[in-house]
């Protein structure tokens, strides 16, 4: 049987129609026509003889065979990419402006990182690890140029991808009082997290009052295990000497707060692209299942 060489432009349409969730949409990216998008569908099922697509209703949803062929068109865009940004990243000199929430300083960070060095050896790195809204407005002032920051989904600059669930920890040596008022350790005025556990707390009826206030993550693990108080977070990079439940002592169930990537409008540096795109792989596989933004696999019928 004589074999196909598949255009892997063809293919990067296919993976971009299934992100964003129809052809239409693809061929406003790509900047042509849905006629033109949906005839490179149509070769493409040509060539790997199968068909990709089934109807259901006024969608288009992939095929088994359609979801192997987006599968590997996932992996040889992968590899052609970073061939490409490994030739050309190699002597590329600058820097990036990278901010990251506390939160993923020890568990998405160091791999980012090696990955980002190992395509751009020579660019250097300007990192900043501080609080959720002071990394969101120095993105907003143009001081760095991708944040990842908790629970500042709603702002321009932002692109969600998941979610955290947030637990109540303590330390093991903690003795809680049977009389109010619950003892906290937080971190500032501005954190999203502190306000999220006051007015769960206020909507309890649980009175509250303040032990220890850090800036820092590290303060506040180390307020928590000297027995402080009660604080709250994710499960990321909770120290082995903690304890963390969502229902601790049987207090109210947090919620879930929103993990988004920020980032300038109208920057097309390809560095700053692929940096992107590593961040979001990572957070992807950091985040516990069912947290993290979904694919979209479903393509509009009436855009084909």
């Amino acid at each position: 049987m004589k074999l196909t060489t598949l255009d892997l432009d063809t293919l990067r349409t296919l993976v971009i129609a299934s992100d964003l969730g129809n052809f239409g949409q693809a061929a406003a990216r790509l900047g042509r026509t849905p006629s033109a998008v949906s005839l490179q569908m149509k070769r493409l099922q040509q060539s790997v003889a199968a068909p990709l697509f089934r109807k259901n209703g006024r969608a288009l949803l992939l095929t088994d065979a359609g979801e192997i062929v987006l599968r590997y068109a996932r992996q040889m865009l992968k590899l052609n990419d970073e061939l490409l940004h490994s030739v050309r990243g190699a002597s590329l000199a600058g820097s990036v402006r990278l901010g990251f929430s506390q939160d993923f300083a020890e568990t998405v960070l160091p791999t980012v990182l090696a990955q980002f060095a190992k395509l751009y050896p020579l660019l250097m790195i300007e990192l900043r690890i501080e609080g959720n809204a002071a990394l969101v407005e120095a993105v907003e002032k143009g001081q760095l140029d991708l944040a990842l920051t908790i629970g500042h989904f709603g702002r321009a600059s932002a692109e969600h991808l998941g979610e955290l669930e947030l637990v109540w920890i303590v330390g093991r040596e903690i003795n809680i009082r049977k009389d109010p008022p619950l003892p906290l350790v937080m971190l500032g005025p501005q954190c999203v997290i502190r306000k999220e556990m006051i007015r769960k707390l206020d909507q309890a009826g649980i009175s509250w009052r303040i032990a220890a206030v850090s800036p820092s993550l590290a303060g506040l693990w180390a307020s928590a295990a000297g027995g402080l108080g009660i604080t709250a977070r994710s499960r990321l990079g909770v120290p082995a000497n903690l304890t963390c439940d969502a229902r601790l002592f049987d207090l109210p169930r947090l919620k879930k707060l929103p993990v988004a990537l920020h980032g300038q409008a109208g920057v097309s540096n390809p560095s700053l692209q692929h940096l992107r795109a590593i961040i979001s792989q990572v957070v992807n596989e950091v985040l516990p299942k069912g947290n993290a933004a979904p694919r979209r696999h479903a393509l509009d019928r009436t855009d084909q």
